[in-house]
């Protein structure tokens, strides 16, 4: 094999008194895809920031083409031939595509700024990801897969030695997720060494040729990603089994909570109907822009909706989320960063957010806060210091604690949009037990999902969405990968879900 080109060498890295990475060795080597996986809070973060430059190491030797090099800062990487891209989208959302791309190393003609060779090899780059956003779009405006493509242009544009990539799927359609592992492969076959962490393990076994596993800050194992399958992968991810991944079914549902009729989200969704009983878990698939999301997040008051809803059999009026939960429904956004949680603000401080009448008259209560928290710290498994800054959790504590502020309303119909995004196996599999034992509280839950497996493991029952309608139901056996994927393309046929008040 080849002389590495990136390596650690007994890296360990400290914030305080706490050690959070324990001796981590890893070596990427030109032309090779490695792969390093982990569940949230592992450490892989830390691991792939200290190796880009954003952060130093505590203790330990990073190595360049086999010398000891410090790299003071990300800038100190990126012209060493270091580049990372992000989980977290790092762009400045107003400005265009191509300023994006171009930020820091703008092309000029003169003393002036050559526009149209940075629009010309902003196409260029955007057409090797098949992304068909126009240079001159402002990011804000674009779609979180589009964004995704814009930070790995940027990527594309320098001239990369090393591409670090977090979770770079995590928001890409499956089309779109091929098209960039074909990019990944001609990186790879051009010379680059690429570090690809994905907590999709079917990705992981596609794309990688070297593995390095991690767990509590420490590597559990490395080798050739050949000698793993997924199920070892997961096993020694998390320390147990975890073939059970999806709880049992209920094998009895109750009365009809939630009865839906004609509901259309103008510009997304046409006359939505269905039904929704107590103790159900209901789920709802479809491509990306079927309209899912929006469905519902009419349904919950977060956009214009018209159409006639009951719950618990009578006539209601939602136009404002607030409406929502005062009937008691509520609405779990799949975009935790940005419109779940306060990044920079505590547990506690998010937790009671939502539910802040439960801790005032006049005043807040510090000490009744302390203790919801304290509890829900208990019943989700948040794993993190009481003090830490919500932006520092890793995303699977992140996600507990969207679940623990949602459930602080005491809702009784529950709508969890991509429940297990950008999680690990084992937070999954946390997750789905949390789900299902709301539902054998009695409680009506809807799941939004663009994971066919969880969809079909997790759900009692699904709707299949096509081009803002339903496009089917599906129950027991027939809720497979091939029924759903056929009413999501328009091919399929099946039970058409009921419109009726009851």
């Amino acid at each position: 094999m080849t002389t590495p080109v990136l390596a650690l060498s007994g890296v360990s890295r400290s914030f305080g008194p706490i050690e959070v990475l324990h001796g981590v060795d890893i070596t990427l080597h030109p032309g090779r895809v490695h792969a390093l996986i982990g569940e949230n809070g592992a450490g892989k973060s830390t691991t792939m920031k200290i190796l880009a430059g954003y952060q130093p190491a505590s203790s330990g030797v990073i190595l360049l083409d086999g010398q000891p090099v410090t790299l003071s800062s990300m800038g100190d990487a990126e012209a060493r031939g270091i580049s990372m891209i992000h989980q977290e989208f790092n762009l400045a959302e107003q400005l265009t595509v191509e300023q994006n791309i171009f930020l820091g190393r703008e092309l000029k003609r003169g003393p002036f700024l050559d526009k149209p060779a940075m629009q010309a090899t902003t196409r260029d780059l955007l057409a090797r990801l098949d992304c068909h956003a126009a240079p001159d779009r402002v990011v804000s405006s674009l779609s979180n897969s589009d964004k995704q493509m814009v930070e790995i242009a940027k990527a594309l544009l320098r001239d990369t030695r090393v591409l670090v990539m977090d979770e770079p799927t995590a928001v890409l359609t499956q089309t779109e997720t091929a098209v960039l592992m074909a990019q990944v492969r001609v990186l790879r076959d051009q010379g680059t060494a690429v570090l690809f962490t994905s907590h999709k393990l079917d990705e992981v076994k596609a794309i990688a040729d070297d593995l390095t596993i991690m767990r509590d800050g420490a590597v559990v194992w490395t080798g050739p990603a050949s000698d793993l399958d997924e199920h070892q992968m997961a096993e020694a991810m998390v320390g147990r089994e975890v073939s059970d991944l999806y709880p049992p079914k209920s094998t009895t549902v109750g009365e009809v909570v939630l009865q839906v009729s004609g509901l259309s989200v103008p510009g997304f969704a046409e006359d939505i109907s269905f039904t929704l009983r107590k103790g159900e878990i209901l789920g709802i698939a479809g491509l990306i822009g079927s309209g899912r999301t929006e469905t519902f997040e009419g349904l919950a008051g977060l956009r214009p909706a018209k159409g006639a809803v009951r719950i618990k059999g009578r006539p209601v009026t939602i136009r404002h989320p607030w409406q929502a939960l005062d009937h008691g429904l509520c609405y779990l956004t799949e975009d935790r960063k940005t419109r779940g949680l306060l990044l920079q603000k505590g547990m506690r401080d998010n937790l009671t957010l939502q539910a802040l009448h439960k801790f005032s008259q006049v005043f807040l209560n510090k000490s009744a806060e302390d203790a919801a928290l304290d509890q829900a710290i208990a019943d989700f498994d948040i794993r993190g210091s009481r003090s830490v800054i919500v932006g520092n959790l890793s995303g699977g504590n992140q996600q507990k604690l969207l679940f623990a502020k949602t459930m602080l309303s005491d809702p009784d119909i529950i709508v969890i949009d991509e429940p297990t995004r950008g999680i690990d196996i084992g937070t999954k599999q946390q997750m789905y037990g949390f789900i299902r034992r709301l539902a054998e509280q009695g409680r009506a839950i809807v799941v939004i999902s663009s994971e066919m497996q969880e969809v079909i493991g997790l759900s009692d029952r699904v709707l299949v969405m096509r081009r803002g309608r339903i496009a089917g139901e599906l129950t027991g056996d027939a809720a497979s990968e091939d029924a759903i994927v056929r009413l999501a393309m328009g091919v399929g046929q099946a039970a058409t879900p009921d419109k009726e008040f009851v």
